[in-house]
């Protein structure tokens, strides 16, 4: 179901076209899905033939190199997880070379004891050539795709820094959303020991259910569960969770991560982890002020802090275009020094 106050929205392939139509609804911050937008891949022609033509027209493409490899017991059904074993996670993590993983993957469709997965293999290094032939056209140029090959598997909920386009290549994909703001009903878990680089939801499929996550009821209701068939795609803006459940033997997805208003290299990460030190432990009123000050001058409800002023009075508060957005680093950076 979808949460009223995040509808997902859903456009035909033709409605949603080229780079410009995208970035002007990526402003909304919501997610959507594009039916059939990429239906006429040639890779999601040769995964309409099987699991086995998927798994051989990418391997054409193999440039031989080693990767990280997730494997897990037939038993794991493929819900990677923390657990036991050996870096508190229920699966392993091993280098083996691409052929050899695209191999095991494709055994691992007749039951050869196991569910595997590679990750975010970036396509122009691994495997050449796929990008010219499957294009994307929704993305400049530079923002180039990654590629997910692997069995059945549930992916933990998490979020992403970055703007996301999901492309469904071969398989059945399921996506769970929940919007940023239901973070304090997801139970999430550490920020520096991670299963795959970023946090997870404790809550999002785990046994103990209610009784030890109460709050993960009112993020369940404000869910929204997408399904995706091959050639369709997901953009999932930056910091929405989601969980992402491969349904078939053989699944594989192209997905691309690019910062469409980013004004420089700067994330906005990066600002909450140095805010996590500067004011996370500060008493509760003086937080409360600083909150005021983080409002008027970063969040700006009620508009630009200076609009009181001639824009040309505005000194660093101008436009960070005009170069405001070097002046205010070079100050940060000598602060940081302390200088």
């Amino acid at each position: 179901m979808a949460d009223e106050l995040h509808p997902i929205e859903t456009f035909a392939a033709r409605d949603m076209a080229g780079a410009e139509q995208l970035r002007v609804f990526a402003k909304s911050c919501r997610p959507a899905v594009i039916r059939a937008r990429f239906a006429d891949w040639s890779a999601v022609a040769a995964g309409r033939q099987g699991g086995a033509e998927a798994l051989a027209y990418v391997a054409r493409f193999d440039a031989s190199l080693s990767a990280e490899y997730f494997s897990g017991g037939a038993d794991l059904d493929g819900h990677y997880h923390y657990g036991e074993g050996p870096g508190g996670f229920n699966f392993m993590r091993q280098t083996a070379s691409t052929g050899s993983a695209l191999d095991r993957i494709a055994a691992n469709m007749g039951g050869a004891g196991e569910t595997a997965y590679l990750g975010s293999l970036p396509t122009d290094a691994y495997f050449p050539g796929f990008a010219k032939e499957n294009p994307c056209g929704l993305l400049a140029p530079e923002v180039r795709p990654r590629l997910w090959v692997g069995n059945r598997s549930t992916v933990a909920c998490h979020y992403d820094n970055y703007d996301n386009l999901a492309c469904v290549v071969a398989g059945r994909r399921r996506f769970t959303l929940y919007p940023p703001d239901a973070i304090g009903d997801l139970y999430v878990g550490p920020v520096d020991h991670t299963l795959s680089g970023q946090p997870i939801s404790m809550a999002s499929g785990a046994s103990e259910g209610a009784n030890a996550y109460p709050r993960f009821a009112a993020a369940q209701a404000r869910a929204i569960v997408i399904d995706l068939e091959p050639g369709d795609a997901l953009y999932l803006p930056k910091l929405w969770w989601h969980q992402v459940e491969a349904l078939d033997p053989v699944n594989i997805l192209v997905n691309y991560w690019w910062d469409g208003f980013a004004a420089g290299p700067d994330s906005p990460y990066t600002a909450m982890l140095l805010a996590m030190i500067a004011v996370a432990e500060r008493p509760e009123p003086e937080r409360a002020a600083w909150r005021a000050y983080f409002d008027h001058y970063v969040f700006r409800p009620d508009g630009h802090p200076l609009a009181h002023l001639p824009e040309e009075r505005h000194g660093v508060l101008g436009p960070l275009a005009k170069g405001n957005y070097g002046r205010i680093r070079t100050l940060v950076m000598r602060l940081l020094r302390g200088g």
